[in-house]
């Protein structure tokens, strides 16, 4: 493995980390409730992480066809039902992404499956799926901080460097 791997694999863990932190404590019952104006929920934001974890090894991997899902509108939408388990989805799928990522060139190209909005992609490198996923964990970190704040006051920042 390189530096680089290393180090992009260590911001984008800190990412997941800081966006696990909003769901410490969580029953189901909050992880369905939305607190904005958005449809945004915490477990909606959990699952779609999960979804872009599976989505981008499955391309990583380059396992043919569109991965499930990812064309799926409602993939921001979590219906309720066993909250640890969705959790324990989520850590699944980050450890099959580390692990595709640490067994690739960053710069291989890997051919992306097309879509609706653009059905004949441009093929992207290891390196910038990675930093898509990063890019994705992060802004939704930032979603479910500002959803668990108006849920019950805690607040991720807070929380951090907590054991």
């Amino acid at each position: 493995m390189t530096m680089e791997i290393d180090d992009l694999l260590r911001e984008l863990n800190d990412q997941r980390r800081t966006f696990r932190v909003t769901m410490r404590g969580l029953t189901s019952a909050d992880a369905v409730k939305r607190t904005t104006v958005s449809d945004l929920t915490l477990g909606g934001l959990l699952k779609h992480l999960t979804w872009c974890e599976r989505g981008w090894t499955h391309v990583l991997t380059e396992q043919p066809g569109t991965p499930d899902g990812m064309l799926d509108v409602s993939q921001y939408v979590w219906p309720g039902g066993d909250f640890e388990q969705l959790l324990a989805s989520y850590d699944e799928a980050v450890r099959a992404t580390d692990e595709a990522v640490r067994t690739a060139s960053l710069d291989k190209l890997v051919a992306m499956p097309s879509a609706p909005w653009d059905p004949d992609p441009e093929p992207m490198s290891v390196r910038r799926i990675v930093l898509h996923v990063l890019r994705e964990t992060a802004q939704h970190a930032g979603h479910a901080d500002i959803i668990r704040e108006t849920l019950d006051g805690q607040s991720t920042t807070a929380h951090l460097y907590e054991s």
